[in-house]
């Protein structure tokens, strides 16, 4: 039996595949055939999800090239084997600093931007320690199909300070205390799994998939 995970993954990429032919229809049929099975895909994904129609009938609408995975860049930050984290202002839980990839930085710059702006901290990114698709690695459901860049980064300056950003509160933890996790930006199994090879080295071993 195929679950409702996987259903969910295939409507997604049935809607890109359908924008993408929207985009690149050679007519008026080809129009209203595909923006019919748009319709039809956001129905069922709202079916199968708690997201309403209104948040998924924007998703990718006004793309007009080749639809492609959003890109996530998270930075793992260690202090005395506890990883940083930051409280969200989205839903009251807990993360590792980061979000989505700016246009005109390269990741490692994301990284460094994120957790500065989240945190109020200046970090060197050390390696790469994982790319990951969202799908594989019991998030929950999503508008977006998401890689994940995580980064290892070593505290360089700053101080933690919250004003005027995007975080609600900041600190470090032991793998044995995390708090309640924003599991739609990462999940228990990724930190845990991560902060491992980060402690040990691993050889520069970088995860993917």
């Amino acid at each position: 039996m195929v679950d409702q995970a996987s259903i969910f993954d295939n409507l997604l990429r049935i809607k890109a595949l359908s924008q993408i032919g929207l985009n690149f229809r050679n007519s008026e049929y080809d129009r209203e055939r595909y923006e019919e099975i748009v319709s039809i895909v956001d129905q069922l994904i709202a079916g199968i999800s708690d997201m309403p129609i209104e948040r998924i009938t924007v998703l990718h609408a006004n793309e007009e090239s080749y639809i492609t995975p959003k890109v996530d860049v998270r930075t793992i930050v260690l202090k005395n084997d506890q990883v940083l984290l930051i409280q969200e202002k989205a839903d009251g839980r807990w993360a590792l600093p980061g979000g989505w990839a700016d246009i005109g930085y390269t990741p490692s710059a994301v990284a460094v931007k994120e957790v500065r702006e989240e945190t109020g901290l200046d970090v060197k990114i050390e390696r790469l320690l994982a790319v990951f698709d969202n799908s594989l690695h019991q998030h929950p459901p999503s508008p977006f199909y998401v890689y994940k860049l995580f980064f290892l980064g070593t505290v360089t300056g700053g101080s933690f300070d919250l004003k005027g950003h995007e975080s609600l509160e900041v600190g470090f933890f032991s793998l044995q205390e995390l708090p309640p996790l924003s599991e739609e930006r990462n999940t228990y199994e990724e930190i845990h799994k991560l902060t491992t090879i980060a402690v040990q080295g691993s050889n520069g071993q970088t995860l993917f998939d």
